[in-house]
């Protein structure tokens, strides 16, 4: 296998002939697990793990290898390869950790397109849509449409579903596909490019490893049935994980996620509800919230049908929390920078205490 078949190019050859030395190995992360990596290489595959200098540096989890970044490898032997570099990313895909305030969680890295799934038949759900939306659009990567399991419905059904996801999202393909029969791969297809790479993003159960399964012509990951207690999709993907497809794009499969955090600039947002910030622009008063106050040309919108009311809640909920991570983020900062000083000052006193005590 060659490196161009991972989906290596030129801005990051130019990278390894300035930066990298030339004893190094070069690599893409295939899989995560818990701080181990598989990486492969023009060589083979190898396990990996990052140096410690790597890891004292490491502010947060954004400075950590994921799956989908490219690493310079050196010192290894037939068990393990030591990760020294990581090659700059051109995107990142990422969420609100779940159960940690202010903390970001890196899904996938080096992504060019991400195709958002669900379930036509128990999981569709277009305010879960504009979340995975707003992800891509913070990460610079190009949205997909997947609906899955289209063969549990007629025809007319799903060209309703797709109708209603079309009048509300703008502009974004839309590919409905059964994993059982097939229909609808030929589409899906037709939009994977060679060395291009996608992820999927999207709840358990909706068919994700399947679908890779299916693409990529071999069982390259377990999947499993819907619970029929609690009509939910079990966590069989417990990893993220790269495959090369047999047309040459490259796939990296992904856990369920029950939930979409956002941790997001006010951009993706922006860019998901370009039809809210247009009509914002109209509004009476500058710093307008959209909630109540009058001369507001977005609730003016919803009134006389303009804009969906739908839409307009989840962006009032969606930039709430947005806001909230903010400003969670910044306080975490602010004790951070807090601490530091209170060390830096510490040891300077620790200082004045030592050199007192040498002049004795």
């Amino acid at each position: 296998m060659k490196l161009e078949d991972l989906g290596y190019n030129c801005k990051l050859k130019n990278f390894r002939e300035e930066f990298v030395p030339e004893d190094f190995e070069i690599g893409r992360i295939i899989s995560e697990h818990k701080e181990r990596y598989t990486v492969r290489t023009e060589k083979g595959e190898f396990n990996a793990e990052i140096t410690g200098n790597l890891r004292f540096t490491a502010s947060g989890r954004e400075d950590f290898p994921a799956v989908g970044d490219w690493v310079a490898l050196a010192s290894y032997d037939k068990d393990l390869a030591i990760i020294h570099k990581i090659f700059p990313r051109f995107s990142a895909i990422k969420r609100q950790a779940p159960g940690q305030q202010g903390e970001i969680q890196l899904i996938a890295t080096n992504i060019d397109f991400a195709f958002l799934m669900q379930a036509i038949d128990r999981d569709f759900n277009i305010n879960r849509l504009e979340r995975y939306l707003t992800i891509c659009n913070t990460s610079g990567v190009g949205p997909v449409i997947v609906l899955t399991k289209t063969d549990l419905l007629d025809k007319q059904q799903v060209s309703e579903y797709i109708g209603r996801i079309k009048q509300r999202i703008k502009n974004i393909p839309v590919v409905a596909v059964s994993n059982n029969t097939h229909e609808g791969y030929e589409a899906l297809v037709s939009l994977i490019e060679k060395g291009k790479t996608y992820c999927l993003l999207g709840s358990s159960g909706v068919g994700k490893s399947t679908l890779t399964n299916n693409l990529s012509g071999k069982d390259t990951m377990d999947t499993g049935q819907i619970s029929h207690s609690t009509g939910k999709g079990r966590h069989v993907t417990s990893h993220r994980e790269l495959t090369i497809l047999e047309n040459g794009g490259i796939l990296i499969d992904n856990p369920g996620m029950r939930e979409v955090g956002i941790a997001d600039t006010s951009e993706g947002i922006e860019n998901t509800f370009n039809q809210i910030i247009s009509l914002s622009e109209k509004c009476k008063f500058k710093d307008c919230t959209h909630k109540s106050e009058s001369g507001c040309a977005v609730i003016e919108a919803v009134e006389n049908g303009e804009l969906d009311p739908n839409a307009y809640e989840n962006y009032l909920k969606m930039e709430k929390e947005r806001s909230h991570f903010e400003a969670t983020v910044n306080e975490r900062r602010k004790k951070e920078k807090e601490f530091g000083k209170y060390v830096k000052n510490f040891k300077k006193d620790i200082k004045k205490v030592s050199n007192k005590y040498d002049k004795y």
